[in-house]
Formats: structure tokens, sequence, C-alpha cells
């Protein structure tokens, strides 16, 4: 919606309608003289019968200015956009109509530990990872949705700025401002290091962004959101030749004001402050506090806000911080420490990077499929969430990890496997199982509207012959084996008090057992 005029334009506009959740979007004609980056201001108050809230627009290029808002409740809104962009004053109404498909709202912290819609509707994460896939060609961007629309996750980590590292050397379809980058005509795959953020002829307008590149963004944002895949943007990373980890505090300040006016209406959108913070060479703990205070302010939705460390991980007590976004610190001390996680931070732990299925010489980058769907497993029963990537060698250095494009493993189809399981856990998700007798791998739930419990346990590397469990005798417990790399799930009938199940002495097996009258609660 483009509007050239002042309130009576407004007015006599016929009244929009759009679901609860989605975007309301007024494109308005303003000032271009100057730098509208910075020189002028818009805003807007929406008001419904439940909700008033303040929204900073911001300018898109070719004296447009854009404003965004995401009502919360269906009924007759009313508007009002001003500010120094326009002499002008903007008012109208629009009325919001029921959520429809897959549209349950934003993802919120639910029962201290895990995570729902707004709706309700549990929302069990099954991320993945590809940091520059909206710096690729269109073709390339179109085909990472085509696989996403094939897999089972429902989370894409992504970077805002283009990256430079090993196995992603070329040069992005946009950048964030104006300007121009320094000379890569020299650059190899033995020197790729040399070129630093430093580097003197970056030469970028720090004061004026490039709208194409955060259309791209908001493009791809929108296409997930209607897939139902959560958008977890990471404003800041270190792998940088361009100069944009470098920024001083001024600079980036705008950025983060820029960005959350930006995107912050679409429902999907999670922030992460940072890919790999500790790496950051020229931010400090003070830097990170600033730049979440302005997230917390500017964003009038309250998006699941984190920051994701290399070795040394975030005070994730802060108030600011809804989740623990964690990488491995240990190669083998991930997934494992995830209920000792969630006991010292008292909030969900998404191990967003606990390593990737792949080839390549890096550790961390050469994970078997079997490892990683363990990786998951473990995660899951000891009540967090896992984090999914590829690293498998290709001609021309196209890794889903970081390009996107398609995938060649075998662990999606195995996640795609625990993922209809958990839709089916009674309740928001699953706690470790405080079960003396009973290994770690081993969680519970259970369903408000009934006492009755759920189990859910893993074997790992382990291969046991048979497990005994004991039970109350007055409780008939259902029974199921899972073999979690095969897929498959069999009866093994309904016991009570005492009983021994048969195992076919195999690593990746699971157990699911609940109380009988507890059926009707599954998911």
């Amino acid at each position: 919606m483009f509007l050239s005029g002042g309130r009576e334009a407004a007015m006599r506009e016929e009244i929009r309608k759009t679901e609860k959740w989605e975007v309301f979007e007024l494109v308005l004609e303003g000032n271009g003289d100057g730098n509208p980056y910075t020189d002028y201001e818009i805003y807007g108050y929406f008001s419904g019968e439940h909700e008033n809230k303040k929204v900073s627009g911001f300018y898109d290029g070719d004296r447009r200015y854009v404003i965004r808002f995401m009502p919360s409740f269906e009924g007759i809104y009313t508007y009002r956009v001003e500010g120094s962009f326009t002499e002008a004053v903007y008012e109208g109404q629009f009325e919001v109509t029921a959520a429809t498909g897959n549209n349950h709202g934003p993802v919120r912290v639910c029962d201290t530990y895990h995570f729902a819609y707004e709706d309700g509707t549990p929302y069990y994460s099954i991320g993945t990872t590809c940091y520059a896939w909206t710096h690729q060609p269109e073709a390339m961007q179109l085909e990472t949705l085509d696989t996403l629309r094939k897999s089972p996750f429902n989370k894409i980590r992504f970077c805002i700025f283009p990256k430079h590292y090993d196995y992603n050397l070329y040069e992005p379809i946009s950048y964030p401002y104006e300007g121009k980058p320094c000379d890569i005509s020299g650059i190899t795959k033995d020197n790729f290091m040399e070129y630093l953020p430093s580097n003197p002829d970056n030469n970028w307008n720090y004061r004026r962004f490039n709208p194409e590149h955060f259309r791209i963004i908001e493009k791809r944002i929108q296409d997930l959101m209607e897939m139902g895949v959560e958008a977890d943007l990471i404003l800041m990373h270190p792998y940088d030749r361009w100069g944009f980890s470098e920024m001083d505090s001024e600079s980036s300040a705008l950025y983060i004001n820029y960005i959350t006016a930006r995107f912050a209406a679409y429902r999907n959108v999670w922030w992460s402050l940072a890919n790999e913070f500790d790496l950051c060479e020229k931010k400090g703990l003070k830097d990170w506090e600033e730049y979440a205070n302005i997230l917390v302010k500017k964003d009038p939705y309250r998006r699941l806000r984190s920051i994701h460390n290399c070795k040394l991980l975030y005070d994730y007590t802060r108030p600011w911080v809804t989740h623990c976004s964690v990488q491995r610190t240990e190669i083998y001390l991930s997934a494992a420490g995830t209920k000792a996680l969630r006991e010292q931070y008292g909030k969900p732990v998404v191990f967003d990077e606990v390593g990737y299925e792949g080839n390549i010489n890096f550790s961390w980058g050469n994970l078997t499929a079997e490892e990683m769907v363990r990786l998951f497993w473990t995660t899951t029963v000891r009540g967090g969430y896992c984090g999914h990537g590829e690293t498998y060698m290709h001609e021309k250095d196209k890794l889903w990890w970081s390009h996107g494009g398609v995938l060649y493993g075998e662990s999606a189809d195995r996640l795609k496997f625990l993922y209809e399981l958990l839709l089916q856990t009674p309740g928001h998700g699953l706690k470790p199982a405080e079960i003396k007798k009973w290994e770690d791998n081993c969680a519970t739930a259970s369903h408000p509207g009934y006492s009755g419990k759920y189990y859910l346990f893993y074997t790992g590397h382990t291969r046991p012959a048979f497990k005994e469990f004991e039970f109350q005798p007055e409780k008939r417990y259902v029974v199921q084996v899972i073999d979690t790399w095969d897929m498959t799930i069999e009866d093994r009938g309904v016991y009570s008090n005492k009983f021994r199940i048969e195992l076919p002495s195999k690593e990746y097996m699971a157990l699911r057992i609940w109380e009988e009258g507890l059926k009707g609660y599954l998911q």
C-alpha cells in the first residue's frame, strides 16, 4: 500500500484485512533529501481492543518509508503514522481476521525449558544452519527453499552480513551498505585469512544502508514464514573481510535499530545477537549488552533473543536472553551437557551447533550421519533441542552449512522421524527423568489434563540385550521399541510392576513407555 497524500487520502482507503500475526504494512512517500536513514523519523501508533503499540518504521530508498505492524488479536485496529519524514499525518483502520493454515503465531518460551507458538501449539525445534544462503544467486536460494520444504527443519540460522571463511570465499550478491569492498582478485584458499576486516580498500558508508540487500533477506523471511520455518537471524559474526565486524559502536547501534524496525514484525523472526561472539575481537561485554538493550527497547513483539558462543559461554542468566543458543565447547561435551545447562541457566537449551554431518578437514565438520542423529537424540532426552548442519565436500565448495542448496547426508530423514515422535509427546516437552536406576538418557513428560507418566529412553552408543523396569504394580504401561536409525516402531504389549524388555543388542535404540490411560493425551 503506497500512500502519497495525507490524512484524507488515507481515510478514503477501503478498510484492509489481514490475519492475526501477519504483517500489516504501509509504504509512504517522504523526504529524500540529505541522509534519510539518519535525518528523519517515522513511527506509528497501532490500537486495537486488546493492545496498543508504538512501532518504528524505516527508509527503503527512493523516498519510500515503510512501517510494519503485527497484530496479535482479531478485530478492528486503528493507526496513526507521523514523523519528521513528512508534514502529513496518516490515519486509518484495518480489520484483523482469524489465523489460518500453519499460522500459529510467534514462538514463545513455555514451561521454563520449552517452546510453544502463541496459540498454545507446542514447538519442537529441529533447526539447521545455512550461514550465507541469502547471499547466493537467486536460483540457489530457491533451491534451498525447495530442500527445506522436503526436510524436517522448522528453524534455520543465517547471517545478515556476508561471511568470509574457508569453503566460503565467493562475493555475496549484495552488500548491506553503500560503498565498495576490497579487491579480492588475489584471494586463494591458502591466503584467505590475510584478507582482514581492516583492509584499507574497504570503502563503506555505515550511515547509508543498501535497501536491496535487506529486501532479499526479508523476502526469504517471508518465504520461510509461509512454510512454517523460523528465521534465526545472526546479527553479527567475526568471519569478515569487509569490515562489518569492526564497525564502531554508533554504527552498530544504527544497524541494530534499522534491522529491528525492518524485520521485527515477521512472526517467525528470532534474534541471534552474534555467532561466536567471543571471537569478535572488537566487541566486548559492554557492546553486547548495549545492542541487546536496543533489541529489547525497539522490538515491540518480544521476539526470542540469544547469543551464540565459540569457547566461552555467555551469561545466559541475563534478563534479555530468552534461551541458551550454544555450541559444543569440547568435541564430546555437547549434547551430554544439556541437563547441566538447564539447571545452570533455567532456560530452554538449544545446541545450535554440535558439529556437522560431512567429510571436510575440520573436526567439527566430519561427523557421521549416525553421530549427528545420536547427538539429536541425546540432547532431546536430556530436555533440550539440537541443531543440524551438513558439510560434505563439493567441487565448487558449495556446502549446505554456508550456501544452502541440496542435502547429501542421511541424517535429515532420521531427524524427521524424531520430530514426528516429538509431535506425539504429551504436554509441551521432555525433561530428564529422575529415576536413579535408569541411565542419563531418559526423559519423561506429562499432560496437564492427566497425571499418567510418559517415558522416552535412548541407548545411544550402548547396545543392551534387554532392559528391566519396575513401575507401580497397580498401573499398566504400554511399551514400544524404536529403532532410531532404521526408523521402525515395534509394539511390545502392556506391562505392569516389574518387567523385562528384550532388545536386539544394537546401537541407537529407544523405548517409549507410557501409562495406558495416557494414550488419549498423546499429540
